[in-house]
């Protein structure tokens, strides 16, 4: 019996512009990671009251300093365009492209069903494209992943943190709770 290889088709950031803009994907609720177009879980309670919280307080935190965008589209060089749960960016208007990775400070994702996605996948997307700082909050064991140093093949730190507060790279002046963002 010869093996199959099947090859999967790839898409461009361009192209899935095109799809949206025709209309193709509005009965899906789904994202560009790597040239592949992924379905993203739905948001469950906890996911979406934490990361509700988490932009007021972010919001509150960086309001002269930075802009937090609740889930929406970021669009990075590596045929991807994720919609992270919060990105924090340059206090700009985005009113003719998505921001950009020089214009993102860092992201963060409420994970609860998408776990294993958000800490391979996306981890890696995210450094692949240069963003300094990635954060996972892991909904169900109530922990704050912190991913810093990225590289090609993935980030070089990660911290894990249940309590304390944590200082953005970009803003190492700012003291963000952690227990706020657990929702503790």
């Amino acid at each position: 019996m010869t093996q199959m290889t099947l090859t999967t088709a790839k898409w461009t950031t361009d192209e899935y512009h095109r799809m949206i803009d025709a209309g193709i994907l509005d009965e899906r609720h789904v994202e560009l990671l790597n040239g592949e177009i992924v379905e993203m879980a739905p948001e469950g309670i906890p996911h979406a009251d934490l990361s509700d919280e988490a932009a007021r307080y972010l919001g509150q935190l960086l309001w002269d300093k930075a802009r937090v965008r609740d889930s929406k589209p970021i669009t990075l060089s590596n045929n991807s365009e994720p919609e992270p749960d919060l990105c924090i960016c340059r206090d700009i208007r985005y009113n003719t492209h998505h921001p950009y990775p020089e214009d993102i400070f860092w992201v963060v994702e409420f994970s609860n069903s998408s776990l294993a996605k958000d800490l391979q996948v996306k981890s890696k997307t995210y450094a692949a494209a240069g963003i300094k700082e990635y954060w996972v909050v892991n909904v169900k064991d109530a922990r704050l992943i912190v991913f810093r140093s990225p590289s090609l093949e993935g980030y070089r730190t990660e911290t894990t943190l249940t309590e304390g507060a944590i200082c953005p790279i970009a803003f190492p002046d700012i003291a963000v709770s952690v227990e706020k963002l657990l929702g503790k």
